[in-house]
């Protein structure tokens, strides 16, 4: 089975990430009018000498505004997981980092001094 991506504008395997994924692209598409152009996907970063890739990273003022992990809906999201995506969040200077496994989202907005938690997505201004 195949699921299309907008963002990549290609078929890809069906996957129960790539779900979430795609969804969660949906979502900040079509309902917080997100600028399509300004999402990346799969893009490869580094995090302590490492290659890693985001699921999805959004950019604004062509810095990365909004990161966003994506998990297997049957992989709960505890430390292990939020630990991961904070290894990456540190690494770029997005204001907004968001885990989901399509079931449950955690969100962070980096304040000046510490991390604030969200309950959805920030809207696009």
């Amino acid at each position: 089975m195949m699921i299309f991506c907008i963002a990549r504008k290609k078929w890809l395997s069906f996957t129960p990430e790539e779900w979430v994924r795609q969804n969660i692209i949906l979502y900040l598409t079509l309902v917080k009018n997100y600028p399509l152009t300004l999402i990346s996907v799969e893009k490869q970063i580094m995090v302590n000498h490492q290659k890693k890739r985001m699921d999805i990273a959004v950019y604004k003022d062509e810095s990365p505004f909004l990161l966003i992990e994506c998990k297997n809906m049957d992989i709960p999201l505890h430390q292990d997981t939020l630990s991961q995506s904070l290894a990456y969040f540190s690494t770029w200077n997005a204001q907004f980092l968001f885990v989901s496994n399509g079931l449950h989202t955690v969100g962070f907005q980096k304040t000046l001094d510490n991390m604030m938690t969200l309950t959805d997505f920030p809207a696009w201004e």
